[in-house]
């Protein structure tokens, strides 16, 4: 029988290797970890910031929202506020709260089905779009007004 190694995983992540996973500047890292309160890293020694898997997993939810959803640094806030608010009011461990966004975060059947959850981000990033168009149609009319006069 072979031996097999096991994967090491690491307990801390530094920042650099943390914006090499999400191919972002660490000052962007940075920012994230002072706008956001669910990211709390530690610091050694020298003050460097070091990365836990859980901050990894809040940074894989809120990369997915702000950069894929496309949502503002404050919707973002308020999403993760709600599902957190809605994953105790469920008794659901906090641990299921470092799910990634991608997958469900509420259990099937508590609230509604992933599918219902993924609709009504859709809805918001959908909302956030019109409001876009809304204001560049308003700008156009705007500069219509202006050569008929």
């Amino acid at each position: 029988m072979a031996y097999k190694e096991k994967e090491i995983e690491k307990l801390y992540y530094s920042i650099g290797e943390v914006a090499k996973m999400f191919d972002v500047n660490t000052s962007h890292i940075r920012f994230w970890s002072k706008e956001f309160d669910v990211i709390k890293p530690a610091t050694n020694k020298k003050g460097n910031r070091m990365y836990t898997q859980s901050d990894i997993d809040n940074f894989k939810k809120i990369y997915h929202l702000v950069k894929e959803k496309g949502f503002t640094l404050k919707g973002a806030k308020v999403e993760l506020k709600d599902t957190k608010t809605k994953m105790k009011l469920a008794g659901t461990p906090a641990m299921a709260f470092t799910e990634t966004v991608s997958e469900s975060f509420i259990e099937p059947g508590l609230f509604a089905e992933p599918e219902v959850k993924d609709d009504f981000v859709d809805k918001i990033a959908l909302m956030n779009s019109l409001r876009k168009i809304r204001k560049s149609l308003i700008d156009i009319q705007g500069q219509l007004t202006q050569l008929e006069v």
